[in-house]
């Protein structure tokens, strides 16, 4: 049954326990929604917030939108087991902010995944930000370049603030994730020639898999989401895969000439296809797929119906597709 593999906890969450604990083994893993679209809704783009369930040390999985997205988090009650110690002199999202995001992962240097943090760093907390060398480098450049905003990083012109450490993943290699019960393996992805990445964060034997932008490969011409799907079918066909959050930035009506290194239902499902062949087939029954990025839409009804509509219909795979708004909290087991 559903409640088996995916529980849903926005309003009650007396299980999110304290950082205190150590996360409970094969317990799976939280995931908030900071930001669930992509494109140009400032205030809801791409970043979600993960740890192992019971141990809230977390980091954040982009960071299109940060404040405003733990501030309507809070609001619906994600934050509720979370309490501010008295002299930290901060309001929840502030101590969610500084204290319980342990480092940000960032798939791509584009601004709808890196913007929050952009501007939330003057009152961010010391931390690292880890990523593919090639982001590392955009951000230094781009960015944190004395220009578009101070130098906040540990790299690039001086003066080095020295706030965010900038921590390189090396593809395929787990990598420890500080101050968390994570480890993160990092793959590099394409996205309409750019470099953009998925991240395997595990804890306990189990995994989350959180992708950034990414387009087919055969829209591509690469084997960049063939070669994700290698490195974690085992996982999958094991269930210790408890969740897979990836993009679906639009409807299938959109010519492939126009998807600019996104997918559409019709390409992940595709795409999941393959994942279940490699997993040896009927591998992805209930498992949980996040459909994150979809593009708000200015000339007509906005997308989301109509992408579940297509992704229900081609769902051969038995899995179970959510659609995210901004604020929830969800449970992966």
């Amino acid at each position: 049954m559903r409640s088996a593999r995916l529980a849903v906890s926005v309003l009650a969450l007396s299980a999110f326990l304290p950082a205190t604990r150590p996360a409970i083994a094969a317990d799976g893993f939280d995931l908030v929604v900071l930001g669930a679209l992509g494109g140009i809704e400032d205030g809801n783009l791409s970043a979600s917030l993960v740890h192992p369930h019971g141990d809230d040390r977390a980091v954040a999985c982009d960071a299109g939108t940060l404040v405003n997205g733990l501030r309507i988090a809070d609001e619906k009650g994600a934050f509720a087991g979370i309490a501010v110690p008295g002299d930290a002199g901060q309001s929840r999202v502030g101590y969610v902010l500084s204290a319980k995001i342990k480092g940000y992962l960032i798939s791509h240097s584009h601004l709808d995944h890196v913007a929050g943090l952009v501007i939330a760093s003057p009152d961010d907390s010391k931390k690292p930000i880890y990523a593919l060398p090639s982001v590392t480098a955009n951000l230094v450049e781009t960015y944190f370049n004395w220009l578009a905003w101070p130098n906040f990083t540990d790299r690039g012109k001086a003066p080095q603030l020295k706030k965010y450490t900038l921590s390189d993943l090396k593809p395929g290699v787990a990598t420890a994730l500080g101050d968390t019960a994570m480890t993160v393996t990092a793959f590099p992805l394409s996205h309409g020639g750019m470099e953009s990445t998925a991240f395997l964060l595990e804890s306990d034997g189990e995994g989350i898999l959180c992708f950034g932008d990414t387009g087919p490969d055969a829209v591509e011409k690469g084997t960049r989401l063939h070669d994700v799907w290698a490195a974690v079918a085992g996982r999958a066909k094991e269930k210790r895969l408890k969740a897979i959050v990836i993009e679906s930035s639009y409807t299938s009506d959109r010519p492939d000439n126009l998807l600019f290194g996104h997918l559409t239902p019709r390409w992940l499902l595709d795409s999941l296809r393959e994942l279940d062949k490699q997993a040896g087939g009927n591998a992805l029954k209930d498992l949980p797929v996040v459909v994150s990025h979809i593009k708000y839409s200015l000339t007509k009804e906005q997308p989301q119906k109509q992408m579940l509509q297509e992704l229900e219909a081609g769902n051969d795979l038995g899995v179970r597709f959510v659609i995210p708004e901004q604020g929830t909290r969800w449970h992966f087991k």
